[in-house]
């Protein structure tokens, strides 16, 4: 194949060329005969394989093929197929990034990496080749990015402080009660109804000024009650989504109406009601300083892929 000029061939991301692919040096009989592989795409001075492809979608095509069926299952395998070879390509960029700024990747580096794995439960073969290729490469990946990338961010006080009035709720404490309850347990499915009658008199009783203490040793069932029904401190999110409905109008000293759950029949009374607070910058900036780090080494990230497939030649043969 000719060599084209990176001039010749301006490309914002990467060029899509539906191109066939012909070897001219085959013979009649070669060519008509099937091919095991063949060139998928050319990146620079490398080429990404069939073969490749296939070997980096096994495990995802098996894992479509057991969810999706007929039209889904076709479209689908071509959206992975598609993605992976958009990945390898920009795996290769990196890789030839990584060999210009001459970075490189001791043995001793690698089998620290296998070491590792194996701690960590995985099941790799450090004496296969390719297995030691893949690590390797891995490690490659890593350190261009953090040279070219995660070196060059920086996080200041100011961008923090940014990102934490921008993100408040990210740092809010939940609204606390503290709650007292009457609980009737609803032991059968027919012992429902004997549950509902007794807590409707508990709530009369409640109506017509009985202090929350005496009825709920009266007709609460379960330890508490002995306690008065004294629930303690909850906070929002903690409780099922209809006593949180039944709590959120409500005001200390006010009592719910009944509220039906899976542990039967309850009656709420909030003794005490902490707004929803904000945790203090200088609590938490260490934590938006890595927040912000992540997200400015992405976008970096980004930016210097984008930069990488805007220099280089690359050509789709699929």
């Amino acid at each position: 194949m000719s060599s084209v000029s990176r001039r010749q061939y301006p490309m914002a991301l990467f060029t899509v060329l539906s191109v066939s692919i012909g070897f001219l040096a085959l013979t009649a009989t070669f060519a008509s005969a099937h091919l095991e592989d063949r060139i998928v795409a050319v990146v620079n001075s490398d080429l990404i394989m069939l073969s490749d492809v296939k070997r980096e979608l096994a495990s995802q095509q098996e894992r479509i093929k057991q969810q999706h069926q007929g039209d889904d299952l076709a479209q689908r395998l071509k959206l992975a197929e598609s993605m992976a070879i958009t990945k390898m390509i920009e795996r290769k960029l990196q890789l030839q990034e990584a060999k210009t700024r001459k970075i490189e990747v001791s043995d001793q580096e690698v089998k620290v990496a296998f070491e590792q794995m194996k701690q960590q439960g995985g099941a790799i073969d450090p004496s296969n080749p390719q297995n030691a290729r893949t690590v390797r490469d891995q490690l490659l990946l890593l350190k261009v990015v953090d040279r070219e990338v995660r070196g060059n961010v920086m996080v200041g006080e100011s961008e923090m402080k940014r990102y934490y009035q921008g993100h408040r709720d990210r740092f809010a404490l939940p609204e606390e009660y503290t709650l007292s309850q009457i609980l009737v347990q609803s032991r059968s499915r027919d012992g429902a109804a004997d549950a509902l009658t007794k807590i409707r008199k508990a709530m009369d009783e409640l109506k017509r000024g009985e202090k929350f203490e005496d009825v709920a040793l009266q007709y609460s069932d379960g330890p508490l009650a002995l306690q008065g029904g004294r629930v303690g401190l909850v906070r929002r999110g903690e409780l099922l989504p209809p006593i949180e409905r039944a709590l959120a109008p409500l005001v200390p000293g006010g009592i719910s109406d009944i509220v039906e759950s899976t542990d039967g029949f309850h009656i709420f009374r909030v003794e005490d009601k902490k707004p929803k607070q904000y945790r203090p910058f200088q609590e938490v900036q260490y934590e938006i300083q890595g927040l912000v780090f992540e997200q400015k080494t992405e976008d970096g990230f980004q930016s210097w892929l984008a930069d990488l497939k805007n220099k280089a030649y690359i050509e789709i043969k699929f």
